[in-house]
């Protein structure tokens, strides 16, 4: 089988197209096929950057690895990052070009179906199975004109599609007949089949009224997937937070509470998803201050608008309570954006965010970071420098860096690095990053990624039960690349045993006659 593609499109965001892309790039890798995901355009906040330096979408990083290759920008040619409730940084092939309003990218929208078209022909060729994911749902009958992402991705690639929906929310199957309903002939001729995803209970039940689907669309029930609690494959975006917020919430067993603060523009939350797996750590997410509660840690993570977020904590009363907290013995750490808010300022010359010049940060750093127009896209290689009374990793850290501000030391008080970066996307560097309070208690860094490291992420934990005169553990006990590799497998497995693969195999050696 060579050439071939098979696209995955929902009735709506949120049904689980990206999970259900990456159980299909491991089921056709396991089966001995080169295999490539694809989304022509994505809306996320949740981005990765790759070995050359280049932004895209965070999850066509997870199914880039669950199809067992390198993730690499072509699987995600536009990116769109909103920084509002009406425009979007928009990132073509791994830079960013500019800040749009919605109009804005629709009028130069023309311009790139062309590079859409050459990237994926690129891929088409090096891969045997092209799985291309959709984006919201294809009976947005107001953005039809010019669609690139959904039936006019399937028609450009002349790829069959499977229709995915939701049942956990209720009403799928209106959901599918009416999605079916606002396409035109020709669409539905390119859906060759829907699949239910998120289902909980007995399937004998649901059989009357697959039957009748069935029946009333002329279209086969391909697979019904159960739902699947804690997976913990990285999702698209933080919408997932508002239907799971903080994956170990109710987790009974546990020495160390961490808590995240819930930003409304959070970005890269991914960044925690391996305290998961650790058995003595809870993970939890908090948006009030009355819920922040006294966690062991305090994280404040990546945001798309520093600045809006930071004016969010202080409207809130976020921020009185995380420097109480701080001053109570709570470690905090800030990544990113986070790292940016716990500094003494932060200064916007250019206005890149916002059209304030300046703003007040909390001051638990004494730093002062400035905004700048060119954005730094790097994967790192560093290592942490030692502070009295701190815990210390000996390993190499990697990570990756996505921000737009510059961080530097206020006044000539002595600073406090918290790491030397000595690779940046290949390249011998010498820089210093991140930052620690004077006490050890406040760390702030732009590695993103930085828990995914082993050591370290051991460390911090045994750190944190020290300071609680509990007993340290011995060594690593999570492997993060081994979970990642489990978690693929697992998904497999269970995709597999819910899904007719004979008719998806139907599917991709069909012919559909669109180029």
């Amino acid at each position: 089988m060579k050439n071939k593609s098979i696209m995955v499109q929902g009735t709506g965001s949120h049904v689980g197209k990206s999970i259900f892309v990456c159980a299909l790039c491991r089921i056709l890798k396991q089966d001995g096929y080169r295999v490539a995901p694809f989304k022509a355009q994505n809306m996320a906040l949740n981005s990765f950057v790759t070995k050359d330096g280049k932004e895209m979408g965070r999850a066509q990083v997870a199914q880039a690895e669950a199809a067992g290759v390198l993730p690499r920008v072509e699987m995600n040619p536009i990116l769109l990052k909103p920084t509002g409730d009406c425009g979007s940084q928009v990132i073509l092939m791994g830079k960013p070009v500019g800040n749009m309003t919605a109009k804005e990218y629709y009028q130069k929208k023309n311009e790139f179906i062309s590079i859409v078209q050459e990237v994926y022909d690129t891929l088409r060729t090096e891969f045997d199975i092209i799985v291309i994911e959709g984006a919201g749902s294809p009976a947005e009958i107001n953005l039809k004109d010019g669609d690139i992402v959904n039936m006019g991705m399937a028609r450009m690639a002349s790829a069959p599609v499977l229709l995915v929906t939701d049942i956990d929310r209720g009403g799928a199957f209106a959901w599918i007949v009416g999605t079916l309903e606002l396409l035109t002939a020709d669409e539905r001729n390119l859906v060759r089949g829907v699949v239910f995803n998120k289902f909980r209970g007995d399937k004998s039940i649901l059989k009357p009224g697959l039957d009748m689907l069935e029946s009333r669309i002329n279209k086969p029930v391909v697979g019904v997937i159960p739902y699947i609690h804690n997976l913990s494959i990285d999702d698209e975006d933080s919408v997932s937070l508002e239907y799971n917020n903080g994956n170990d919430i109710n987790k009974e067993h546990y020495d160390i509470d961490i808590a995240v603060i819930k930003l409304p523009r959070i970005s890269n939350f991914t960044d925690f998803n391996i305290f998961t797996h650790e058995k003595d750590v809870r993970l939890r997410f908090a948006d009030r201050a009355n819920d922040i509660g006294k966690p062991d840690l305090l994280v404040i993570p990546g945001t798309k608008n520093t600045i809006e977020d930071l004016l969010f904590l202080q409207e809130r009363s976020i921020s009185e309570e995380i420097i109480k907290l701080s001053k109570c013995g709570t470690m905090i750490m800030g990544i990113c954006g986070g790292y940016q808010m716990l500094g003494r300022q932060i200064r916007d010359p250019y206005h890149v965010e916002s059209s304030r010049d300046s703003i007040q940060g909390l001051g638990l750093l004494n730093t002062i970071t400035t905004f700048a127009r060119e954005k730094h896209t790097y994967q790192v290689k560093a290592r942490m420098l030692k502070h009295e009374g701190l815990f210390h990793a000996d390993n190499e850290l990697t990570g990756y860096e996505i921000h737009m501000g510059e961080t530097t030391y206020n006044g000539h008080n002595s600073a406090r690095y918290f790491a030397r970066i000595a690779e940046r996307a290949g390249e011998d560097v010498d820089v210093l990053d991140g930052s620690v309070s004077a006490d050890g208690n406040v760390i702030g860094t732009y590695i993103h990624g930085i828990f995914d490291n082993d050591e370290f992420r051991s460390k911090l934990i045994n750190y944190l039960k020290c300071k609680k005169g509990l007993t340290s553990s011995d060594g690593c006990q999570v492997n993060f690349k081994n979970i990642k590799e489990h978690r693929y497998n697992e998904l497999a497995d269970i995709v597999r045993r819910n899904i007719h693969m004979d008719v998806i195999y139907d599917m991709l050696n069909s012919s559909i006659n669109y180029r």
